[in-house]
């Protein structure tokens, strides 16, 4: 996959099948949309071409607000590149870029630098200065310039209409695993595994803090997971609470695994991908350690038969 970081920097577009969108999650409906432009584009002998925004327009638009992110531009491209589409053009989204109109996006951006064999859009992205790049908008243009457009309809699941809000509020909710199933794959992020207080190891539950790489990445509700790692293409899977540890009166959010491996020491200040399969339960505060280590016994051995349906 070619991918731009610039408009100016697009060469041998045109004629592409193209659409336009953040696609943050890039989740099943967004995954509709990709699967359709590159079977038309395959058809058509062209390129398939996906134009995003980074940071996510949210993020200029809205900074007091500012939108916690479902996935990295890194992750994005990834997916992006597995589903086969052939081109990606990163636009640079700032406040001067914002004031755009829709039809000076369309003609100096998608008609110079692409244009398009046809264009494929979902049934709710706007864009341009005031949202107003409608799907009803581009069908006028569309037609205007002899282009086929193709509007994409909503992807459900039992009348639920699968978004990234939705997700998110999934996903702040706790329903990792629902979550994962509207995504179309397992929710989780980059992050750096760093040593913690080391009460973990006293315990007899040695314990990795990992830390979010990205600063936008949007974290689990607070409470106890099946989580998978990986690492150098190995999956580790582990016990993972999030949380401010109530049993000793901190107060800070921490992110603690521990791994189901027999020695740790390998994977501090290292860079790890953390899924998060289910939710166990939520976080508790207990009377003494003595009762935290009990329960925590119980939790592994739950996720220890929970994990062999990932295996």
């Amino acid at each position: 996959m070619k991918v731009f970081n610039q408009i100016n920097d697009v060469r041998d577009c045109t004629g592409s099948v193209v659409t336009i969108g953040s696609f943050d999650g890039l989740h099943r409906g967004h995954q509709d949309i990709i699967k359709t432009l590159t079977t038309i584009a395959a058809a058509k002998g062209s390129r398939a071409a996906v134009i995003t925004f980074e940071p996510h327009p949210r993020h200029i638009l809205d900074k007091k607000n500012k939108l916690s992110l479902l996935m990295s531009l890194d992750k994005k491209e990834a997916l992006l590149e597995e589903l086969g589409v052939d081109v990606l053009l990163v636009v640079p989204f700032t406040e001067e870029f914002s004031r755009i109109t829709a039809e000076a996006f369309m003609d100096d951006v998608i008609m110079k630098h692409f244009h398009p064999a046809e264009i494929v859009i979902g049934y709710d992205h706007h864009f341009g200065h005031k949202r107003k790049g409608t799907p009803e908008f581009l069908q006028v243009y569309a037609k205007k310039r002899g282009i086929k457009l193709d509007i994409i309809n909503p992807v459900t699941d039992d009348k639920i209409v699968l978004s990234s809000t939705h997700i998110r509020e999934l996903i702040a909710n706790g329903f990792v695993r629902r979550a994962s199933f509207e995504l179309g794959w397992v929710y989780g992020f980059r992050a750096k595994v760093v040593h913690g207080s080391g009460r973990g190891k006293g315990l007899d539950f040695p314990t990795a803090n990992v830390v979010p790489l990205d600063d936008d990445q949007l974290m689990p509700k607070p409470g106890v997971y099946l989580t998978r790692g990986r690492l150098n293409g190995d999956f580790i899977a582990g016990m993972c609470n999030f949380g401010t540890r109530p049993t000793f009166n901190e107060t800070e959010l921490v992110m603690e695994i521990n791994f189901f491996i027999s020695n740790m020491d390998d994977i501090y200040n290292r860079e790890i991908y953390i899924e998060f399969l289910e939710r166990i339960r939520d976080e508790k505060k207990f009377d003494n350690p003595d009762q935290l280590v009990a329960q925590l016994r119980q939790d592994k051995k739950y996720c220890l038969e929970l994990k062999k349906k990932y295996e």
